[in-house]
């Protein structure tokens, strides 16, 4: 059995990684990060070990140590992480950050991938096991968008691709021909909620993968909280980009946009 190493972040794109992954006929040795990581991971990878973040530099010896040569890296990890004095003023951790032109998420990501790859271990695209994750162009849901807000998507797309090539956000949220909202390091679910305090109702929500999309890892998704938390603030829809973004959870997570009167297409 070909065995493969998982640096898992929040969420279940993790699991999901897993699990897929088990089902092509691989071993997985995941690497999980304490307070972060889902502890149902275990129940779907051969061997587990967690560490905190100001431990990362133990990821390349443990790799090692199983005779791992090829890795995915699947999972966010919360950006507050990054502020807290433990993790900042450890040695390893400071290396890293002292050595990168800034602290982007990118940056940092694309670091450790350097690290692996110059010990021989190869980090693969987050989705190689995923096609079936990444929806193509087209109305997804029963309920279909409006002329109007077809309008709002294509010029959200625009502004979105835009802050995702200054690697700001990757999601913006708009209303009416208004930029609502822009994504940061709060995260998706904040934008919603910040954004559905503004319109109070008929937010269009839309997401996108920077022009540049290193697929190995920081890819952009959606699923069934996506929909929940469009649902809370009476949101109008969701638009993503077309097999560029994952998205998880879909029926149940298209059962409630069509249950509630939202949209979600790819594009």
């Amino acid at each position: 059995m070909q065995r493969i190493g998982l640096i898992a972040g929040n969420r279940k794109f993790p699991i999901i990684v897993a699990c897929e992954a088990k089902k092509r006929g691989y071993s997985v040795v995941a690497i999980a990060v304490k307070g972060e990581t889902s502890l149902k991971l275990t129940k779907f990878v051969e061997r587990i070990y967690w560490l905190s973040l100001d431990e990362f530099s133990k990821i390349i010896g443990l790799f090692e140590s199983e005779n791992i040569t090829e890795v995915v890296m699947a999972g966010q990890i919360s950006p507050h992480h990054l502020f807290r004095p433990k993790v900042r003023n450890s040695s390893a951790v400071k290396t890293l950050l002292d050595s990168l032109k800034d602290e982007r998420a990118d940056t940092i990501l694309g670091a450790i991938a350097r690290r692996l790859e110059e010990r021989g271990i190869r980090v693969l695209n987050s989705t190689f096991l995923l096609d079936d994750f990444l929806p193509k162009k087209g109305v997804l849901t029963r309920n279909e968008p409006e002329f109007s807000h077809w309008e709002d998507i294509h010029l959200g797309f625009k502004i979105a691709k835009e802050i995702a090539y200054l690697d700001i956000g990757q999601t913006v949220a708009i209303k009416d021909k208004a930029i609502v909202a822009i994504e940061a390091l709060e995260g998706t679910d904040n934008l919603i909620k910040r954004a559905g305090r503004i319109t109070r109702r008929g937010l269009i929500m839309v997401k996108v993968s920077k022009p540049a999309q290193d697929m190995r890892f920081d890819v952009p998704f959606a699923g069934f909280n996506t929909i929940k938390n469009l649902v809370r603030v009476n949101a109008a829809g969701l638009a993503i980009e077309a097999e560029k973004t994952l998205f998880i959870d879909q029926q149940p997570a298209l059962k409630l946009a069509d249950k509630n009167g939202l949209f979600v297409v790819a594009v």
